[in-house]
């Protein structure tokens, strides 16, 4: 069997065709993106997508579990351990903004392309969401319960707190004049705010 020549091992070739597709469906959206256009824009004829890819779709797929697993994960890491329901609510929305913003070009297409998914894609991404989701909502009860917070409705909250984060990889750009850290942190502030007892 021959050895791959550098640069065309399977996995060099699968992470080219991944930030390919993410380039393309950032520019021209799922929809407006082709598998020649992932391709040309990963140096690969399109036949050699098939080869790590099944359809277009998997590669939104793949780069959708990514982002929301990275996402999972940094809202988890920031609240672990951290008691006071404002802190925690501030560290939520911190870690999460900050991933909207440094990541926008991937926020944006996972969490705007989402109905491009194949129903059981969706599914997946979807329980993925849910954990970034009851992330928040427990913090928002927490609060509740410690007379911190005055919510009526945690879920719908946590739906007008997310949102808000989300919306960051829709509009926030590299030279937009604010850093990622300190948006992050008039989010935070603004979270507590709007539901501060």
């Amino acid at each position: 069997m021959p050895t791959p020549a550098p640069g065309s091992s399977r996995p060099d070739a699968r992470v080219r065709l991944l930030e390919a597709a993410r380039a393309a469906f950032a520019e021209k959206g799922f929809h407006g993106t082709t598998t020649r256009d992932i391709a040309a824009a990963a140096g690969m004829s399109p036949a050699a997508i098939y080869v790590h890819h099944r359809t277009k779709e998997s590669l939104l797929h793949e780069l959708s579990l990514d982002g929301h697993r990275a996402a999972v994960e940094a809202v988890q890491l920031a609240t672990r351990g951290v008691a006071d329901p404002a802190e925690a609510l501030r560290a939520w929305v911190t870690a999460f903004v900050t991933g909207q913003a440094l990541g926008h070009t991937t926020a944006r297409i996972v969490n705007y392309e989402l109905e491009a998914l194949t129903p059981q894609h969706r599914c997946d991404v979807d329980q993925l969401r849910s954990q970034i989701q009851d992330c928040l909502i427990k913090i928002l009860e927490r609060g509740c319960q410690a007379r911190v917070f005055v919510v009526e409705d945690t879920h719908m909250a946590a739906n007008a707190i997310a949102g808000m984060g989300v919306d960051v990889s829709r509009w926030f750009r590299d030279d937009a004049g604010t850093s990622p850290t300190q948006l992050a942190r008039e989010f935070g502030d603004l979270a507590v705010r709007m539901v501060r007892a």
